[in-house]
């Protein structure tokens, strides 16, 4: 009798590569290994501020720094810079809200119960979540090791608040001193829910009812107010009263019909039976409130009331029953913002507060659409009566001077082929603006944003930050000064104190050290720029390898995929990225790039997304894989997957479904694959309105009889983003078409189903298995 033993050897590429578990452990590695690479100032004056850095796993010193000379002076201790242990915060002075917790650096809370009965101390996550610790006996301290940032709930044994903590930087001292007045513990005063109290404080109005209610304070006296004037619609809301108080407006407009979703939380950790979630959910497409602005006006021989002809803001794109509206100082006029439906036209109406005449003070259009959740930064310059305004009207975002009482350009503050992301500062008095702005570096990655300062009048530009990557800005309280931190995926953080006249460097306050988390195998991104779908374009991505790569195998390759037009998403500054590194950790080569048709390109290259949500940049996503495989033999592109959530898990499952000659397989996570299904803002943004044929061109359940290749749908019974229904739909859709494909509800999960732990395995093993020969 003998045993016959047969011995299977394994290539080398499979005894390197991580398992699933292994990978989903592998960010343990990598955390806590990057250090010197965040400084959070702390300004003790207008010259001189400090820091706590980080210089190890387990070490950190403190840092004072003079901003005149850039002197420095370091220790191991606050004292050691010349400042006291802790800070004391009495419970008195405490004026914050409950809220749910940040996260930063490691600290100290002390807090002392100076009261003459127990406290207890609560403890509130970043998901808003409660942890009770121990109850605090009179006259006893309680010391915890915490994060810059925790929130901290101190109360009573009974549950009532005394007071709101969050950590700082500098180790706390909390003494509990005083119960808070019966105002803080949640008392309401005598004004009724939606009742709006004047400045004067002398009147005050709401609406009950549909009917609009006015209370003279000082009397104690309420009366209606009467309708003279037609339509008569019932009032809505939306009170907004004048700086004088001479006057307020409120929105009249016809009641409608919200549409509702149903979810079930098939398993609820309470009971037995299933519980029915119904939620407030407007669709593309679904009717919308059209508020008519009504101004009533008070006055010792009664109250009048003029409404605004809506003739220049008919048919807005409104979610409420009410337009926001502004008041200018002298309370003589009020403007709102109309967007109207189909994200084609926007306006800032103003409204004379005597006539109730409207006129328009900035007006935009477009073929296409106004990006209006972006791109329609104002402020007001009331002193001078301008309005510094931003508008794509020449193809890119850039500042444009308006006078806001004769509703015409004054001046185009900035120009050029590069966009204006964000306004930080406007200085009325020196007529100057600090923004960031990307793309003018023609030798850099056009998305990295770097610091300008300009004059109103368009002259004086400048840049005041140098190197080359994507910036940070912190100012000075007296804005003297700011504090700036550079970086880019490929490069740790560099950080600088530089004067904000003219950019000039005081001093490197430090350089982020990245040795020990390469020591872990970890690998940098690559950075890889190739030419789009015309020729022409470039576009930028970056490539992650395995920390076991061997440039002499081939390694699947894996997309992670979001292309929603409203941002641009491949990683920019420097940060573990252990998501995409622990796909890598399976033996893949994970890639990210943003294609034609997301933003912050300018508009030609924004537009390819209109009424075409199911192109997704694929062309140049595809020539940009195939352009970076040529020159690295190890990308083996007859094995390509990709992955996404929400409107990543669309444009995952279209891979299959228009580009299966070159994606393999697929998984989609919570997607909204379906446009018409999807809620009404973000679709009718990139759609338009009324609801054509474009919403079927880019349905995937429309097309499902298309699918090609592996496919893996996910979605949370409980997504309140994506109607759950909409990936069940596309199920049907592949029943219908009698198409293999694999599908895992998660139950109690909502949007983002596949980050849950179950998710993260789930597309783990979907692409091994599907991958990995």
């Amino acid at each position: 009798m003998f045993r016959l033993l047969f011995v299977f050897i394994l290539p080398a590429f499979f005894l390197q590569a991580a398992s699933v578990d292994e990978a989903l452990l592998a960010a343990k590695k990598w955390d806590n290994q990057l250090f010197r690479n965040q400084v959070k100032a702390v300004w003790l004056d207008e010259n001189t501020f400090w820091y706590r850095l980080q210089t190890g796993a387990k070490s950190s010193e403190y840092v004072r720094i003079d901003a005149r000379t850039g002197e420095r002076r370091t220790a191991a201790t606050l004292q050691g810079i010349g400042l006291p242990e802790f800070e004391t915060l009495k419970t008195s002075q405490s004026q914050e809200k409950i809220h749910p917790s940040g996260n930063g650096l490691e600290t100290k809370i002390v807090f002392s119960n100076r009261l003459s009965k127990p406290v207890r101390m609560t403890w509130i996550d970043a998901r808003g979540k409660h942890h009770s610790y121990k109850a605090l006996p009179p006259g006893e301290t309680f010391r915890q090791n915490t994060f810059v940032d925790h929130v901290w709930l101190v109360s009573d044994l009974d549950g009532r608040q005394i007071a709101v903590v969050s950590a700082k930087i500098v180790p706390l001292e909390v003494e509990i001193d005083a119960i808070p007045s019966a105002a803080h513990e949640g008392v309401t005063s005598n004004l009724k829910a939606g009742e709006i109290l004047a400045p004067n404080g002398q009147w005050s109005a709401w609406v009950e009812n549909g009917q609009l209610m006015l209370k003279d304070q000082r009397v104690n006296k309420t009366m209606q107010i009467k309708r003279n004037f037609e339509p008569a619609l019932p009032f809505q809301g939306g009170i907004t009263w004048a700086p004088d108080s001479s006057c307020f407006v409120v929105s009249c407009a016809a009641d409608v019909t919200k549409r509702h979703i149903t979810l079930i939380e098939s398993s609820p950790p309470d009971q037995v039976e299933p519980k029915r979630k119904e939620i407030t959910y407007s669709k593309a497409g679904d009717d919308l409130f059209k508020p008519m602005p009504v101004i009533v006006r008070l006055t010792p021989e009664g109250h009048a009331c003029k409404a605004v002809q809506t003739e220049l803001f008919s048919n807005p794109f409104i979610q409420t029953d009410h337009f926001d509206i502004r008041w200018a100082p002298d309370s003589r006029e009020f403007y709102f913002d109309y967007n109207q439906r189909g994200h084609q036209l926007y306006r800032i109406i103003g409204v004379d507060a005597f006539s109730a005449n409207a006129r328009t003070v900035v007006e935009e259009s477009s073929k296409t659409f106004v990006d209006h959740t972006q791109k329609t930064w104002r402020q007001w310059l009331d002193k001078s009566h301008e309005l510094l305004w931003m508008s794509e009207r020449d193809g890119w975002c850039h500042l444009w001077l308006y006078d806001s009482q004769l509703g015409q350009v004054k001046q185009q503050v900035t120009r050029g082929e590069w966009v204006v992301r964000k306004v930080l500062e406007v200085n009325e008095a020196t007529q100057q603006v600090w923004f960031m702005a990307s793309g003018l570096r023609k030798e850099e990655d056009p998305y990295h944003q770097h610091l300008y300062r300009i004059h109103l009048d368009g002259t004086g530009f400048k840049q005041l930050t140098e190197g080359d990557g994507q910036h940070e800005i912190e100012w000075s309280p007296n804005k003297r000064y700011f504090i700036d931190t550079w970086s880019r995926v490929d490069l740790p953080q560099v950080i600088e104190l530089r004067r904000s006249e003219d950019g000039s460097r005081v001093c490197l306050l430090e350089k982020a050290t990245a040795q020990t988390l390469l020591a872990t195998g970890w690998q940098m991104p690559e950075r890889f720029v190739a030419k789009g779908r015309d020729g022409h374009t470039d576009i930028h991505g970056i490539i992650i390898k395995p920390s076991f790569f061997d440039p002499t195998k081939k390694y699947p390759v894996v997309e992670q995929i979001y292309a929603g037009p409203h941002s641009a998403f491949v990683p920019k500054t420097f940060g573990v990225l252990s998501k995409q590194h622990r796909i890598a950790e399976l033996g893949f080569i994970v890639v990210q790039a943003d294609g034609l048709g997301t933003n912050h390109r300018g508009k030609k290259f924004h537009e390819v997304c209109w009424k075409n949500l199911k192109d997704a940049g694929f062309p140049d996503r595809i020539a940009w894989i195939k352009m970076a495989g040529a020159s690295r033999p190890w990308m083996d592109l007859t094995r390509v997957g990709i992955y996404g959530g929400s409107a990543g898990g669309q444009s995952a499952m279209r891979a299959l479904l228009d580009h299966h000659d070159f994606y393999h397989v697929a998984m989609a996570d919570c997607g909204c694959h379906d446009n018409r299904m999807d809620k009404i803002w973000w679709n009718e943004q990139w759609m338009g309105w009324p609801l054509d044929e474009s919403y079927k061109r880019s349905s995937n359940v429309e097309d499902a009889a298309k699918l090609q290749g592996k496919l893996l749908l996910v979605v949370g019974e409980l997504d309140d983003n994506v109607d759950p229904s909409s990936t069940l739909q596309v199920v049907h859709a592949l029943q219908k078409a009698g198409k293999s494909f694999e599908f895992m509800p998660i139950i109690g999960a909502g949007h983002g189903a596949a980050e849950t732990p179950f998710g993260s395995r789930l597309l783990m093993d979907f692409l091994v298995k599907h991958l990995h020969p």
